[in-house]
């Protein structure tokens, strides 16, 4: 899996991670193929989140204000229940 970074979409690295997973959970991987496939996912994994906070910094919300105008303002993504 040579592809570069930037030529690798989102949905391809979501891919070719998910293919990696099932790789890994059928167990018929000899180690030292397991562990570049581990690697692998990982490097795919980082790439995912990295594009998915490019994104986010992209999103706006439109707010209507009171007088019926709208305005921007920075998408803020809802903080996840950590159970605390």
């Amino acid at each position: 899996m040579s592809t570069s970074e930037t030529e690798v979409s989102f949905e391809q690295a979501i891919e070719q991670l998910e293919r990696i997973v099932a790789q890994l959970e059928s167990g018929d991987v000899p180690l030292e193929k397991a562990i570049e496939l581990y690697q692998e996912g990982v490097r795919l994994s980082h790439l995912c989140g990295v594009k998915l906070e490019q994104v986010e910094k992209k999103i706006e919300m439109l707010v209507e204000g009171e007088a019926g105008t709208v305005s921007r303002k920075p998408f803020q993504p809802a903080l996840e229940d950590k159970g605390n």
